[in-house]
């Protein structure tokens, strides 16, 4: 089965268990890049608010097409409640492209809900979800095995 993993990272948190899943998929990765300037402190707050309106941003053209996948995972970091901006972008920059999606996220808190929801409604309805917090991430306590299946 051929997998992509695309994901946005900020703080490379997101990016580390985006790097996991795909070596143990053995998946294409590709890295979501905006053209918005989301580090340090202004970015910070530019991006939780940019989450909140869920502004479709720019973002730098990718290198896979998700068409061409059997199953796509999509992560993104929570930022104030909702999906990352790039992340948004992405799936809206594909509509209609997704048929098997797999969705990864990481956050401060344990709250992924509504964020795996506002996904859904710009991509199509997951196969399967993950959410873990950044000090399970960061410390590796996690097990992939059964989102992975």
């Amino acid at each position: 089965m051929k997998s992509l993993v695309a994901y946005y990272s900020r703080t490379n948190v997101t990016k580390k268990l985006a790097e996991d899943i795909a070596k143990k998929t053995n998946a294409d990765i590709e890295e979501i890049i905006p053209k918005v300037n989301y580090q340090g402190k202004l970015g910070f707050m530019r991006g939780g608010k940019h989450a909140l309106s869920e502004k479709i941003i720019d973002i730098e053209n990718m290198k896979f097409d998700p068409a061409d996948y059997d199953v796509v995972y999509i992560g993104s970091p929570i930022w104030a409640g909702k999906t990352s901006a790039p992340v948004i972008s992405y799936l809206k920059q594909n509509e209609g492209k997704f048929s098997n999606v797999k969705f990864f996220m990481t956050a401060g808190s344990p709250d992924f809900e509504k964020a795996f929801e506002q996904m859904e409604k710009f991509s199509a309805k997951p196969l399967k979800t993950l959410g873990l917090t950044t000090k399970e991430v960061k410390k590796d306590d996690y097990i992939l095995d059964s989102f992975l299946e």
